[in-house]
């Protein structure tokens, strides 16, 4: 028997009430569906050099000016001036925006060519410069509405930054500009509005946006979640295991919590639900497994696809160092879930109402069979530009053979729309935080603020570490995380590599991560508030649950810091030997979190040993998985002696404390 599905109005419900997003109206809903297919033609004769629409692929720069034209208009039909707006008509003001950025936008497309050989991004025509400061109030507004006022506010700040660089104090200062040049740098420079955010989505994030989207809505997302069912659904906890797999596969795919919580949650909550698991910790399950899915290979969130264009390395290479960190975190959460299960005596769902797992394979197995292509494709081909347009292509060819999953005309329209909203979300942020890195680029700062944060720090690696997970997760709050990653990548990370002697991919997926932490941490916690409007449980309560069940993402950045052996950079026996340190470390800390441990059973009867033996076991995994050597005083088999030290007696203390009570519970049941 198959898992039900939920009505499609309530997910749609949901994901209106979270994202803001405004029905067009009838003789406007078109609009989006033929954006995605226009971008789509555009993107393809650019990447594959089919030169069919030279006039706006033939310069680089001219196809990101493309890019950013045909999307922004969007943004101001799609998300209204104020969210208390969201169910009235589009007014006269927001119709004049979009054309206005229309044109402007293709002002600039059209003179691509001249921007690019007579140098205006440091002397222009009266007429761009009018043009440049419209866009950059146009795009402002763009991230305003699309990503919220701290990052509006944020990129304002920001981009003003380069008129009064010289009168700001101390370690801030920096070479000055006029309003004319810094209005022309932000828009016809290649480091600011069409800078690395920006090259990064046209170059590599469209495709796979593509990719995303169209496993959803082909079925994707339901079969991944029956196969979950159908294998974990029976054991104890099972519809939280489900949770962690299913969101993992999905958030691995769409890249957004937000929109993975909406999506898997609504079948895997009310399941943790119906087995006996309270409302908040089902949704701060959901949260912990959505978080992880946008963190997990091979398709992970846009940061990513802009990482690599940071680092200057595959994107291959930023989805194999992003392995291990994935598994450990994933495996963390199943201890945690399996240990809660265990402790209040939570079974699984009845066979008979999870579906079948060999009808769910016979009717889906060509979605396993796409991902591996793709990941043949990535990882061994290096073909991560094309690569999901072949996956896509072969998808859709496949997927109209299924009886169950074959598309019509609406499930077309339907696919190229919310593909168009979720392109023009992202390059109203992205065009907006490439002004923020062009602030810094214009005045030199982004050089020198390095030096400044070292200065800071007073040289201290691990002072940096805390000051880099600090400002991560602050920034994190107030912004999306591909903003926040993108200005520290510029800000604070060479201060890491530079005076910290640290792996550059390291310090740039310990930023990714702790600003991902935000989506779990009260007092904001968007991934937890999303999933506690599923559950129908208070905002805060399932913060603090999130914030609990996915504690081991507080220190795997730490780890992977203090030895990149975990993010595959080292020799095989090495990264063997550190993976399995962290695996054990990981198991214990989890453990003690929920205060039972697999073969030993519940860690201490009675608040004082419940207390000491759970303290022990936490203290043992964390000094199991810590690195030794380095800036850790001690070595790696110091390190296990003392981890022995504190689990050996924990242990026999646990056991004890069962037998001592096993007698008092023998003489209530007579």
């Amino acid at each position: 028997m198959t898992h039900p599905t939920p009505p499609a109005d309530s997910t749609q419900e949901l994901k209106e009430k979270v994202i803001h997003v405004r029905p067009l109206p009838p003789a406007l809903r078109w609009i989006p569906g033929a954006v995605t297919v226009v971008l789509m033609m555009m993107t393809l004769d650019y990447l594959f050099n089919v030169g069919l629409l030279r006039f706006v692929t033939g310069l680089e720069t001219q196809f990101y000016y493309a890019v950013v034209a045909l999307l922004l208009p969007l943004v101001f039909l799609l998300w209204p001036l104020k969210t208390s707006l969201q169910h009235r008509p589009i007014p006269w003001y927001d119709y004049a925006l979009s054309i206005a950025t229309l044109i402007v936008g293709g002002y600039f497309v059209y003179h691509a060519e001249s921007i690019l050989e007579r140098g205006w991004a440091f002397a222009a025509p009266d007429i761009a410069i009018m043009a440049s400061y419209a866009w950059w109030l146009l795009i402002i507004e763009a991230a305003r509405r699309a990503g919220g006022w701290p990052i509006a506010v944020i990129v304002s700040l920001f981009s003003l930054y380069p008129l009064v660089a010289d009168i700001v104090p101390g370690p801030i200062q920096a070479f000055p500009s006029s309003l004319e040049e810094t209005a022309m740098y932000h828009t016809m420079s290649t480091e600011s509005i069409m800078g690395v955010p920006l090259q990064a989505f046209a170059g590599l994030v469209i495709g796979f946006l593509v990719f995303g989207v169209v496993l959803q809505k082909s079925g994707g997302g339901k079969f991944f979640i029956n196969l979950a069912f159908a294998l974990l659904g029976h054991v104890r906890g099972g519809p939280a295991k489900v949770s962690i797999f299913s969101s993992g596969l999905m958030g691995s795919m769409s890249g957004s919590v937000i929109s993975n919580v909406l999506t898997t949650g609504v079948l895997s909550i009310p399941a943790m639900r119906r087995i006996g698991m309270g409302r908040s910790f089902s949704g701060g399950v959901e949260a912990c497994a959505s978080t992880g899915g946008v963190l997990m290979p091979p398709v992970m969130g846009a940061t990513a696809f802009v990482m690599a264009m940071f680092l200057d390395v595959p994107y291959s290479a930023v989805a194999l160092a992003a392995i291990i960190p994935s598994i450990l975190y994933f495996l963390g959460l199943f201890i945690q879930i399996d240990a809660y299960a265990a402790r209040h005596d939570i079974k699984g769902l009845p066979a008979v109402e999870l579906p079948s797992l060999w009808q769910t394979l016979k009717e889906g197995w060509y979605f396993i069979f796409v991902f591996a292509l793709l990941v043949w494709m990535l990882l061994v081909m290096q073909r991560e530009a094309v690569a999901p347009f072949y996956a896509t292509a072969l998808l859709l060819v496949l997927n109209q053979f299924s009886r169950h999953n074959r598309w019509g005309l609406k499930e077309l329209g339907e696919t190229l729309s919310s593909a168009a909203k979720l392109f023009a979300e992202l390059i109203a942020i992205l065009a907006g935080v490439g002004m923020l890195v062009g602030a810094l680029s214009m005045t030199g700062l982004s050089g020198t603020i390095a030096n400044d944060f070292i200065h800071i720090a007073g040289g201290s690696v691990p002072l940096l570490l805390l000051m880099g997970a600090l400002t991560s997760f602050v920034l994190g709050i107030g912004m999306t995380v591909t903003a926040a990653y993108i200005f520290l990548a510029v800000a604070l990370a060479p201060a890491l590599i530079q005076g910290g002697g640290l792996d550059p991919m390291a310090v740039h997926m310990f930023i990714l991560y702790w600003g991902m932490l935000s989506f779990i941490t009260p007092p904001v916690a968007l991934g937890a508030f999303a999933a506690a409007t599923v559950a129908g449980a208070r905002p805060m309560a399932t913060g603090l649950q999130a914030m609990r069940l996915g504690s081991v993402i507080y220190f795997i950045p730490f780890l992977f810091v203090l030895n990149p052996a975990l993010i595959m950079q080292g020799e095989p026996l090495q990264i063997g030997l550190v993976f399995f340190q962290a695996l054990v470390g990981i198991v214990l800390f989890a453990s003690a979190m929920q205060g039972y441990l697999i073969g030993v059973g519940r860690l201490g009867v009675g608040a004082i040993y419940e207390a000491l033996v759970r303290s022990l076991v936490l203290v043992a995994g964390l000094l199991f998985a810590l690195p030794g050597g380095g800036m850790v005083p001690l070595s790696q088999l110091e390190l296990i002696f003392f981890a022995l030290a504190a689990l050996a007696p924990a242990v026999l203390l646990a056991r004890w404390s069962q037998r001592q009570a096993r007698p008092s519970s023998a003489h209530i049941d007579t």
